[in-house]
């Protein structure tokens, strides 16, 4: 029978504790709150970079920036002639972003997007894409579909179970990095 001396009880501790920090990934939390091309984009590489250095990443895509998330060519959302006024303003879907500055009637945007075709910049729907084959959580905010309609239907495939601005907060406060864009 042999007894661990109190250095060898250190060390073996230190290794365990090593090994544990391993198995628990670093985790970020995005809260996209636009749905401006130019916020899009970098929530989306934000996310797919954290998500490549393994980090359990989440983003929650509330009010505006929940239209990064709808399906393209959903027509007018909502019951309310209020929702519908605000989803014929607004389509949503990552093809119909428009710029926070310089939109120009849709021309800034045509321009940053075929600036990014020529530097190979991937596109938001791409980066969306990519998000969801790396397993990145995309939270829509449940108040906010109730607010201005829009349903699970008018959403694209993949999504999590919509979630609350508690569980959101919750998350945060687990998180090493959280982010509101």
């Amino acid at each position: 029978m042999t007894t661990e001396t109190s250095d060898e009880a250190a060390l073996k501790s230190a290794v365990e504790e090593a090994f544990e920090e391993e198995k628990t990934p670093e985790k970020m939390v995005i809260i996209a709150a636009s749905g401006d091309l130019d916020k899009a984009w970098p929530v989306m590489i934000l996310a797919t970079t954290g998500a490549a250095y393994g980090m359990d990443v989440t983003v929650f895509f509330t009010f505006w920036g929940l239209g990064i998330l709808k399906k393209p060519g959903t027509g007018l959302t909502g019951e309310d002639w209020r929702q519908k006024m605000l989803a014929a303003f607004n389509r949503g879907s990552t093809s119909h972003l428009g710029l926070s500055k310089l939109h120009f009637a849709g021309m800034g945007p045509a321009m940053m997007k075929g600036l990014a075709d020529k530097y190979n910049v991937a596109s938001v729907q791409e980066l969306l894409e990519t998000a969801q084959d790396m397993g990145v959580k995309l939270w829509p905010c449940q108040m906010t579909m109730d607010l201005m309609g829009i349903s699970r239907d008018d959403m694209i495939d993949g999504l999590d179970k919509p979630a609350g601005a508690g569980s959101a907060i919750s998350l945060m406060k687990e998180a090493s990095i959280s982010l509101f864009i």
